[in-house]
């Protein structure tokens, strides 16, 4: 008997080439495309893909649940003034969460998705490991999976890099082998977040004008709501000074955003909550640990508070522009065990 493998297929190059490779192994695969909004495209070029691979082909209608537990958190978490990954929330609650439900009503035995990272059984459970193409690698986005999923999820594309990837698909006539990637956040039109934030909750405290100001509260400039800037930040200040200013802080009860050198970006600690271990090791520890998704690779110590429900995190060398909402994800050598989000 053929085991049954979901194919999540977004439209993309990277999936439908999953789809036939797995069907090149002789699974029983079936296409499955996620409706996260009213735009049909990806939805098209997927059924092509399947047509093509003479695979079937459905559609998980997934709006409802894709704008509550994705959309509003993203929305929410820029008016608190953090700056949110929305691609490791959707991972956690449509990828591996609602759209897993669907696959089971279909008698899945597998999930399988094309992100760049590879599933590894070693010293007796399973592993999630980077994708061997470093600068395609998308472990840091899957760190909320659990050791049950794992076993139950297929990534066909952690050993390739993306020139594999479309040669492959070339050599397979895939319709979409020359697709382009999508570079933006797939929910918010033309990457224009601020515009998408005010049409949502167009009266929020957070999108209101307030003041620039340095660390000793003085006044340098006034800005267009605090959820239009993030840590970090430095274009777009509209501030003369002798010196390149960065945004330090954001606070929106008092619609601040407060500003200072690139030296006042560094920091060697944090604290993280609504942590996640796929694979926990004994704590307090030394880790590797990734601060966000373009970050390099950093040595830490990582504690637990007494009452447990968040990590300390201390850095052998201080890290610039600790942003509240990123996730911070731990690594011992290539496997992911874990992660948090920064607070």
């Amino acid at each position: 008997m053929k085991f049954k493998v979901v194919a999540a297929m977004s439209g993309g190059v990277d999936s439908s080439l999953s789809a036939a490779l797995l069907l090149e192994r002789g699974f029983d695969v079936v296409g499955v495309t996620m409706r996260l909004s009213d735009d049909d495209k990806n939805i098209s070029d997927a059924r092509n893909v399947c047509n093509r691979l003479g695979i079937t082909h459905h559609v998980a209608d997934l709006r409802t649940t894709f704008r509550a537990e994705i959309e509003d958190y993203f929305v929410a978490e820029y008016l608190r003034g953090r700056t949110p990954n929305p691609c490791v929330q959707c991972n956690r609650k449509i990828k591996f969460g609602a759209l897993w439900k669907f696959a089971e009503t279909l008698g899945a035995d597998y999930l399988a998705t094309g992100h760049y990272a590879r599933i590894i059984f070693e010293d007796g459970r399973f592993k999630l490991k980077r994708a061997v193409d470093v600068r395609k690698d998308q472990s840091y986005v899957l760190y909320t999976l659990t050791p049950d999923k794992l076993a139950k999820i297929l990534l066909p594309l952690g050993n390739f890099s993306k020139t594999d990837t479309r040669r492959l698909a070339e050599e397979l006539r895939l319709p979409v082998a020359q697709k382009p990637d999508s570079q933006e956040i797939c929910f918010v039109p033309d990457d224009d977040y601020k515009r998408f934030i005010a049409e949502r909750v167009p009266d929020a405290q957070a999108l209101q004008a307030g003041d620039i100001v340095d660390g000793d509260g003085k006044i340098l400039g006034h800005h267009s709501g605090v959820a239009n800037y993030t840590i970090g930040q430095r274009k777009g200040l509209g501030i003369a000074h002798e010196h390149p200013l960065y945004v330090t802080q954001l606070n929106v009860p008092s619609r601040q955003v407060v500003v200072g050198a690139n030296s006042e970006l560094f920091t060697a600690t944090l604290t993280a909550s609504d942590v996640h271990w796929i694979y926990k090791p004994t704590l307090p520890t030394t880790l590797h640990a990734k601060i966000r998704y373009g970050s390099k690779f950093s040595e830490c110590t990582v504690a637990e508070s007494d009452a447990g429900n968040f990590l300390r995190v201390t850095f052998a060398e201080p890290q610039r522009a600790v942003t509240p909402g990123q996730s911070i994800v731990f690594y011992g050598g290539d496997e992911v065990l874990g992660g948090a989000i920064i607070d």
